[in-house]
């Protein structure tokens, strides 16, 4: 299942007719090597564009029960990684199923300087469904 109800202006850009690509091995792979810890939510996902490009998709969901101040960076190492090993874009999203109101991480920054790195991404909170389940 890729969950595009949550993120619908993407998925109306998603030709589905074409099918999609689960890429599990070599996600693994990647987080192997990333050093990161075990993740069990994490998908990466190619598909087709209505306009006949080619994506691929990290999606990582985050599976815990507090906020983790780590989260945006590792967002940013996952993305990099998979980008140095294929060379193709790639679109990170975030599921957060905490409980915390307060914890969303968007983006990752780092400058000095004059350098500066901004890496953002889209995230939802399932907390923020919790009137709408019957709809989902």
């Amino acid at each position: 299942m890729i969950p595009f109800d949550f993120f619908p202006h993407i998925a109306g850009d998603i030709d589905f007719d074409k099918g999609y690509e689960f890429l599990d091995k070599e996600l693994k792979r990647i987080l192997r090597e990333a050093g990161t810890g075990k993740r069990y939510a994490d998908i990466l996902v190619k598909v087709y564009l209505k306009d006949g490009q080619e994506e691929w998709l990290l999606i990582h969901i985050e599976v815990q029960d507090y906020g983790d101040k780590e989260f945006s960076e590792r967002m940013f190492i996952y993305n990099y990684r998979i980008f140095d090993r294929y060379r193709k874009e790639i679109i990170s999203l975030a599921i957060l199923t905490d409980p915390s109101t307060g914890f969303r991480p968007q983006r990752y920054e780092r400058a000095r300087w004059g350098f500066r790195h901004l890496f953002e991404f889209p995230i939802i909170k399932l907390i923020d469904y919790t009137r709408r389940w019957e709809e989902l």
